[in-house]
């Protein structure tokens, strides 16, 4: 028999979570992370752009709503997972991914703690040619950092990140413009 000291098994009341991440405006909310595992629950992934590389599994269940995930192929083709209401969807390591979802659709993700050295990256492609326009890359190693927005914030703040260097084409910054 194991004994382990200061054990907690994480009840969460996922319509509280929902309702705290509506009435507070945020978009993720950490439910918890140990050595092992860190999971969260999601609202809203209607502005995202980029595609995400992830050295973890993620594994994302529709809480309320719908995702559409957009993912790249290893040819670079850009294909469409959808995952309905009260489905589960498992994805491998590494595969660029796009989670798109409303902003009253909400998403509970699970994926592997990062190990030392793994690095999460953010990949923007120019919306006329393809090209990749940008990358930034952050150790994940706790959502509460949001570490998307901040990838977000690097990526929109700048010009010289959103023009393609291939074809001169301006990706839209973060009104649309």
């Amino acid at each position: 028999m194991i004994i382990l000291e200061n054990f907690k098994m994480p009840n969460v009341d996922l319509d509280a979570v929902m309702q705290h991440l509506k009435d507070t405006g945020k978009r993720t909310h950490q439910l918890w992370l140990d050595d092992e595992t860190l999971a969260f629950v999601a609202r809203g992934r209607e502005y995202r752009s980029e595609f995400h590389i992830n050295p973890s599994y993620e594994i994302q269940y529709s809480l309320k709503g719908f995702q559409d995930l957009m993912y790249r192929t290893p040819e670079g083709e850009v294909k469409v997972a959808h995952v309905p209401e009260g489905s589960v969807l498992y994805q491998p390591p590494f595969v660029p991914h796009s989670p798109r979802f409303a902003p009253d659709a909400f998403q509970f993700i699970i994926e592997r703690v990062r190990k030392p050295g793994e690095i999460d990256k953010f990949h923007w492609f120019c919306p006329q040619c393809d090209h990749l326009l940008h990358e930034e890359t952050f150790f994940v190693d706790d959502y509460r950092k949001d570490p998307v927005s901040r990838a977000y914030d690097n990526f929109f703040n700048s010009l010289e990140f959103r023009t393609c260097k291939k074809c001169g084409t301006v990706a839209p910054g973060r009104d649309g413009s």
